[in-house]
């Protein structure tokens, strides 16, 4: 369905996007301006309603909707799980839908707000993810320079540097997750409960 409509954001970051917006503190996101901002904010040209129809039910009542159930501690999320050439190339590529999994989440979670009031666990799960994509982005550089080794050991070690990387992010995806989602909920008691009633 992404590549029919020719959308620039590749499936991988599309789940982590929607994770992040589903647990954004930003009240007033919504999954129809997340599913816009895939395609740089405008949806693409449909032939009828019907096409229309269809790509929503699939990114929001089949995607979105299946997303939501990572809220819970008994759900955890993980990212996407595929074969990997352990060669120069299979871990750049590795590397970098790791890489672009983390900054789908962030740019999730912030939407189009430049600064949000996040809970501690959130935020401290937020400097960590940052380092992880860091470190992801740096082997990405490694890789694509040729004047540095890449012998079968070299490419075995970092194999395993960006497997240890990828639990820690899913660990602290999880924690931003569920942690804004318990802020949230308690925010919006503190909404209702302050409304005044009527007598």
């Amino acid at each position: 369905m992404l590549k029919r409509y020719n959308c620039p954001t590749p499936f991988h970051e599309v789940r982590t996007r929607f994770l992040g917006s589903i647990a954004s503190p930003v009240l007033n996101a919504s999954p129809m301006e997340t599913v816009k901002g895939l395609w740089g904010g405008e949806l693409p040209a449909f032939d009828s309603i019907d096409a229309v129809n269809e790509l929503l039910h699939v990114l929001v009542a089949g995607l979105w909707n299946r997303l939501t159930e990572h809220q819970s501690s008994r759900h955890p999320f993980r990212l996407l799980r595929f074969e990997v050439e352990q060669t120069r190339d299979g871990l750049k590529h590795l590397a970098l839908v790791r890489r672009q999994e983390l900054d789908g989440f962030v740019e999730g979670l912030f939407g189009s707000q430049d600064q949000i009031d996040l809970p501690v666990r959130a935020h401290q799960a937020l400097g960590v993810l940052s380092e992880a994509r860091a470190m992801l982005a740096g082997a990405v550089d490694l890789l694509e320079d040729p004047t540095k080794s890449a012998e079968p050991g070299d490419i075995k070690a970092l194999l395993q540097n960006i497997q240890q990387l990828t639990i820690i992010a899913e660990k602290e995806m999880n924690k931003a997750t569920i942690s804004c989602q318990r802020a949230r909920g308690q925010a919006l008691e503190t909404m209702l409960g302050s409304k005044p009633t009527l007598h």
